[in-house]
Order: structure tokens, then C-alpha cells, then sequence
């Protein structure tokens, strides 16, 4: 037999390692892309939470501001009257910082109250569709119909001044 030549049991088997390799890394490579969808996905959900949590602070913020001077309720003129309402001599913090939208990276959208006396909520700028549809907090079950994050809006709506008007004449009660 000369030198370097093959005998037939090994001619049959030539190359179905490199063919065994090949399968391998292209299975792992299958189970690498699935791996990153589902961790964009869970990173998406993450920040649409922490998205939650921030408008809703930013609401609850400016809900405090105008609840915080019962005697002259009004709205903030700008976040950084949240961060520092100097109304009294000790000024008061109703946010703790000036927080950015986490689904865009950038600050959040201001929303100017009807009569333009002050911010009245905020929302993100982000077009992207969010995932979560449904199973949302009571001041926030709108949030289900929203196409993009740009519709979940976290507004803060004063309640109606009561009316100071004095009763008619004919319309006095009865005692």
C-alpha cells in the first residue's frame, strides 16, 4: 500500500466532521439570535416600566405643586419649580430630579396647561409601539388604546374651582 493512501472504511467518512461543525455553529448561531430578540424585547418592557414610573412621579409632582399653597393653587411655570418650589421660606422638593425619557434618551415632552398658565404633564417623544396594551392603572387605562409612546400622556387635570356665585332669590332652599 503506498505511503498516505486511504482504505475504503475511511473514503466514507471523510468530511462529515466538517459538516458536523458547520451544523453546529449555525445552530448556535439560530439560538444567539432568538437570545437577542428576547432580550431586546425584555430590555423594551423594562423601559416601557421605568417609563410608567417616571411620568407618573412627574404627574404626581406637579399634582403636589398645585395641592402644596391651598390658598393660590397653581401650575408649575417649568420643571425646575418642581425640583425647587421656592414659594415658602424653605423651599420644597416635588421631584427629586429632572428625569429623561428612557425610551428615547432624551428630556420628556412639557404639556403647556389649555390656559397656557403652566405645565400640566408630560409625555415621551418616542414613535415606537409600545408592547404593553393592557392591565394599566386607573389613571392610565387610556394608555391600551395608544399607538405609540408619544400617546401615553401623564397629565395632571386641577379639579374645577367651585362656583362662588351666590344662590338666585328664588332659588334659596328650603329651610
Amino acid at each position: 500500500m503506498p505511503t498516505g493512501s486511504r482504505t475504503p472504511a475511511r473514503q466514507t467518512q471523510a468530511g462529515f466532521s466538517y459538516l458536523f461543525v458547520l451544523m453546529l455553529i449555525a445552530l448556535i448561531g439560530m439560538g444567539l439570535a432568538a437570545a437577542g430578540t428576547l432580550w431586546q424585547t425584555d430590555a423594551q418592557r423594562a423601559r416601557e416600566a421605568e417609563l410608567l414610573f417616571i411620568g407618573d412621579q412627574y404627574r404626581q409632582a406637579i399634582k403636589h405643586y398645585y395641592e402644596f399653597d391651598p390658598a393660590q393653587p397653581r401650575l408649575p411655570e417649568s420643571v425646575d419649580d418642581l425640583l425647587a418650589d421656592n414659594r415658602r421660606p424653605n423651599p420644597a422638593r416635588h421631584l427629586r430630579r429632572a428625569w429623561r425619557d428612557p425610551v428615547s434618551g432624551v428630556a420628556f415632552v412639557l404639556i403647556q396647561s389649555a390656559e397656557g398658565k403652566g405645565i400640566q404633564g408630560v409625555y415621551s417623544p418616542s414613535t415606537q409601539t409600545p408592547l404593553k396594551t393592557a392591565g394599566f392603572d386607573a389613571p392610565y387605562e387610556d394608555f391600551s388604546k395608544a399607538s405609540s409612546y408619544a400617546d401615553w400622556r401623564f397629565v395632571f387635570i386641577p379639579p374645577a374651582p367651585a362656583s362662588q356665585s351666590p344662590a338666585a332669590p328664588g332659588n334659596a332652599p328650603a329651610p
